[in-house]
């Protein structure tokens, strides 16, 4: 008698539910269970829940969050008795922000809400300090183009530096640091862009498309000419315009930030503008220091900064293969600045630098 053929398991379970894919006998099935589609984040997140330690892990990177936040918020009380340590934090204050990012990663693998609550300070802080330099404050029109670059010594390429220069429409142009050697290239390339007008004191020069007047050298208390002060007669009327250039500073280790000389300097132009007497008043140079460094108060108390005022981001200009600070200033009174920007690299180890006022 002829019956279906069922092999013999010795264990005959439950038939089989139609309802699930069908799978070879002694194949182990995927168990279907709710962790098993959770995404990376979801599970990132489910690792936090019902930790009792994450207010009490990370004390370390919430102490380091504290510390950065000292740091920006009382930098100008940092002293310059030990290696110029306050004005060496100041030049370089911006970048540290790059400190909350690394902390917010440590403090998420560390997975520490003590850290992650403490870093908002930081973040608040720096937003507060240096997010309105990342909008665009330039506005239309204008009455007068500066342009300003420490050109570098060995720079080789009079007549390109000049042409990035003269593209960038400036109608009054500075230069430090030019070599003796130099000098006669600039002159060569600088009248032939139409700059008819210029002074040269000692390593630095002023080219001008208006005549000049009452041109003198400016003293910072060096004992060799590294700034001037001339008169350029505008179509819109007279602006002083002074070129400096000032002693360059350097961070040693056994000595700190050595800036004694460039502070002295400082003081002493910020003297010659207080005691300017035309209203409008431009400076153009390399001033080997930022805005935020308590060591130009001399100058930065009575002025402008045009990129502040009117740039778009932060305007580093040195050095230039990757520029981490804006050491070359251009800084204003009695004229209101409407555009700031950075030129294109030349042969130096400076950027250009550029603004557009009205008078």
């Amino acid at each position: 008698m002829a019956q279906a053929y069922r092999p013999d398991t010795g264990n005959h379970g439950p038939e089989p539910d139609p309802s699930e894919p069908f799978t070879t006998p002694g194949t182990p099935r995927t168990p279907s269970t709710p962790g098993a589609a959770r995404s990376p984040l979801r599970r990132f997140a489910d690792g936090w829940r019902g930790d009792r330690r994450i207010w009490r892990r990370g004390i370390v990177l919430a102490v380091l969050g504290l510390l950065l936040t000292v740091v920006m918020v009382f930098h100008a009380e940092i002293p310059n008795t030990v290696g110029n340590l306050g004005s060496l934090t100041e030049t370089f204050l911006p970048w540290f922000g790059l400190g909350i990012p690394l902390l917010l990663i440590l403090a998420l693998m560390r997975r520490s809400a003590l850290a992650l609550v403490v870093l908002i300070l930081p973040a608040v802080v720096w937003l507060n300090l240096f997010a309105g330099l990342y909008t665009d404050k330039s506005t239309p029109g204008g009455d007068l183009t500066v342009a300003t670059h420490n050109v570098n010594a060995e720079n080789n390429d009079p007549a390109g530096t000049v042409a990035t220069l003269a593209a960038s429409g400036a109608d009054v142009v500075a230069l430090e640091e030019i070599a003796g050697d130099n000098l006669a290239g600039y002159e060569k390339a600088m009248a032939a862009a139409s700059y008819r007008h210029h002074t040269v004191q000692g390593t630095v020069g002023l080219w001008s498309k208006y005549p000049l007047t009452d041109v003198r050298k400016v003293d910072i208390r060096l004992g060799w000419a590294r700034a001037l002060r001339a008169t350029v007669a505008t179509p819109q009327g007279e602006v002083a315009v002074y070129v400096a250039h000032m002693p360059s500073v350097r961070v040693k280790l056994n000595a700190g930030f050595t800036a004694g000389q460039r502070d002295a300097s400082a003081d002493a132009l910020g003297e010659a503008i207080a005691r300017e007497p035309l209203r409008r008043v431009v400076l153009l140079g390399d001033l080997n220091g930022t805005m935020n460094d308590r060591a130009l108060n001399g100058i930065t108390a009575q002025m402008r900064s045009t990129q502040g005022a009117a740039g778009d981001g932060f305007g580093f200009s040195w050095p230039a293969a990757f520029p981490m600070a804006r050491i070359d200033q251009i800084m204003v009174k009695g004229v209101e600045p409407t555009s700031s920007w950075t030129l294109p690299r030349t042969a130096s180890d400076h950027l250009p630098i550029a603004a557009r006022v009205k008078f």
